[in-house]
């Protein structure tokens, strides 16, 4: 059984799988992810991190959400260590109805072109793909996904 809840972005099992993920986009991409992303800014009202456990109490993955604009949500550091299947699932239903509960209509969130595991994963979940936006704009290795909340 997994279970998804808000969490502390400075504790140390939040920093153990920003790692993990760091070091697996490393290997995927050749960047560790960590340019557009600090878990400073995680400390906004508007802002979300969540860990998945699994039945044990183990943290097994992470997510986030964060301001983009006043609607709009910016969906980051999503990461399973793949110990459990469904994890990204869990994950991304409690952002989505995170994000909903919490005034946004939209989601969007950045990946890469050859990080084929999780474009496919946002393609199945009903994501589609925009114009890259903000700092991924006319950076072709970058692939942006949008997805309506209603």
């Amino acid at each position: 059984m997994i279970t998804v809840e808000k969490s502390d972005p400075f504790s140390s099992e939040s920093h153990r799988l920003i790692e993990m993920l760091s070091a697996e986009l490393a290997a995927i991409t050749g960047e560790n992810g960590k340019t557009n992303f600090t878990v400073e800014t995680m400390n906004n009202d508007k802002a979300l991190w969540v860990l998945a456990k699994n039945a044990h109490g183990d943290a097994i993955g992470c997510g986030a959400i964060r301001p983009l604009t006043q609607n709009i949500a910016e969906l980051k550091r999503m990461f399973s260590d793949r110990s459990e299947p469904g994890v990204g699932s869990a994950l991304l239903t409690f952002l989505e109805t995170s994000a909903k509960q919490m005034g946004y209509r939209e989601l969007k969130l950045e990946t890469r072109h050859i990080n084929l595991q999780a474009v496919n994963f946002y393609e199945k979940n009903g994501y589609v793909r925009i114009d890259n936006y903000g700092p991924y704009i006319g950076r072709e290795e970058a692939v942006c996904f949008s997805k309506s909340l209603y």
